[in-house]
Formats: structure tokens, C-alpha cells, sequence
């Protein structure tokens, strides 16, 4: 990473940013870090995080992680996003996939298996892929406290020493109403599902509608002890890594 933050520096830009309004804070971080792109999902958030860089007439890239397991309804949100605000995204897959049938022939329902090594796989490698590609000093993301889970503590800014990114989020103090009042007010395409009760869409196979009353992401992993798929949480992935290598080196011996 070519941007160095002091631990005294960082919690006095947090100070600051908690002044600001979400455009304020992404225009602050356009200005201040140099290949900044947004990483998204084109989750509702995401999705304002679009439209609002779209009328600050921002230059930020955009880049999608294809897991090969999305629903179809998101995978045509991506035209429409194109279409819409004349943006090209880049598209990350699993390394050596391009269907989600040529992954299931190899690995068969890896994420009831090992969700462990299914995130790895689908997400977290794809998404280093691109880091370094693409040479990503910081990201734009659309998490927010609201969501609930290890959300709920987050700061405006923060570091990934696992990836040695910064992470931007704008959209920390909104809820969830606010990004679906923006969503209406301004026309900005979103995922049907939404319409269906899915607050927040991840993989066919690990997502359900939420009931009233429950927090927006609840409908992800229902029944399981985790919050985040591992683009978030990186710390047990670079153990993961840690662990097959020993492995791999204890078979060569």
C-alpha cells in the first residue's frame, strides 16, 4: 500500500468524517486517495454509493465480485447499472470457473460442506485478484451500523492489514429506510428481490426473505454463526491460507 495512516491520524479522520454527509465523505475520499474504486454487490447502499458518485461526476470504477451463485435478478441489476449510468464494471470469478455448473462439477455443494474453503474460493481469492490486478490502494463500501452483527461497531474508516487496503464507508450512521427513501426519491435501479422481502441478496443457496423485526442482513447464513461471507472479515481467511499451506508442505514431506 503506497498511503501510510498513523493509528493517531485515523482516529482523528473518523472524528472529522463524523461531521460529513455521505457525498461529502465520498468525495473527500476521491480527493484523498489515489486508485480508490467500489467494490460492490449492487446492494441497496451500493447502489446509492452509484447514483450519488454518478452526480458528483466522479471518476470511481467499479468492480463485481461473480461468486457464480448469484440470483438472476442481480446479475441483471449489473446491466442495468451499466446501461443506466454508462459505467463499465469489472467482473471477478472464481480463478479457473466461468459456470456455476463447471464449480459444482469440481466441488460439488462446497458451502454446505466447507463454507470455510466455499468463501475462500468464490469470494476472498476473486477478490485479492483484483486488489492486485487492479492495484487498489482504497474501496468504497456500502456497509452500514444498522445492519447489525459485526457491522454494528464499525468506523468511517478503517484499515484491512490482512489486504493492506483502506475501506471506506460512507453510509455508516444511515438506515435502512434512508437508503430506501434515496432509492425511490432519485429512480435508482435496484434488485427485484427487494420487492420479495430481501433486504440483503447474497447467494441463491444462503439467502432468504427476513421477517418484520428482524435485522436487514438476518436473511444471510439464516441458522449459522456468521455475519460477513469473508470480503469483510479476512483475519480466519489468511489463516485458512496458513493452515493449507502447512498442509500442502506436510504431504510433500
Amino acid at each position: 500500500m503506497s498511503i501510510h495512516i498513523t493509528p493517531e491520524q485515523l482516529t482523528h479522520i473518523n472524528q472529522q468524517l463524523a461531521q460529513l454527509t455521505p457525498q461529502e465523505i465520498i468525495r473527500w475520499s476521491y480527493i484523498t486517495f489515489p486508485q480508490l474504486y467500489q467494490i460492490t454487490a449492487f446492494g441497496l447502499t451500493g447502489l446509492v454509493t452509484i447514483d450519488m458518485i454518478s452526480k458528483m461526476n466522479l471518476e470511481v470504477d467499479l468492480v463485481f465480485i461473480d461468486t457464480l451463485f448469484h440470483f438472476p435478478q442481480t446479475l441483471e441489476l449489473v446491466d442495468k447499472v451499466e446501461q443506466k449510468y454508462g459505467k463499465s464494471v469489472t467482473v471477478f470469478k472464481p480463478n479457473g470457473f466461468d459456470t456455476e455448473k463447471q464449480f459444482t462439477d469440481v466441488h460439488g455443494s462446497l458451502w454446505e460442506t466447507d463454507d470455510l474453503k466455499y468463501d475462500f474460493l468464490v469470494k476472498v481469492e476473486p477478490l485479492q485478484r483484483a486488489y492486485k490486478q487492479l492495484n487498489i490502494n482504497a474501496v468504497l463500501t456500502g456497509r452500514r451500523g444498522s445492519q447489525g452483527g459485526d457491522r454494528s461497531n464499525l468506523p468511517f474508516v478503517e484499515i484491512d492489514h490482512e489486504f493492506n487496503i483502506i475501506k471506506i464507508n460512507p453510509f455508516l450512521t444511515w438506515k435502512f429506510d434512508q437508503v430506501q427513501q434515496y432509492v425511490t426519491e432519485n429512480s435508482v435501479p435496484y434488485n427485484e428481490l427487494l420487492n420479495l422481502g430481501y433486504k440483503s441478496v447474497g447467494d441463491w443457496h444462503s439467502t432468504e426473505p427476513v421477517a418484520d423485526g428482524e435485522d436487514e442482513r438476518s436473511g444471510r447464513w439464516k441458522g449459522k454463526a456468521k455475519t460477513e461471507c469473508g470480503i469483510h472479515s479476512t483475519s480466519k481467511y489468511a489463516l485458512y491460507l496458513k493452515n493449507q499451506a502447512l498442509g500442502e508442505q506436510q504431504k510433500a514431506a
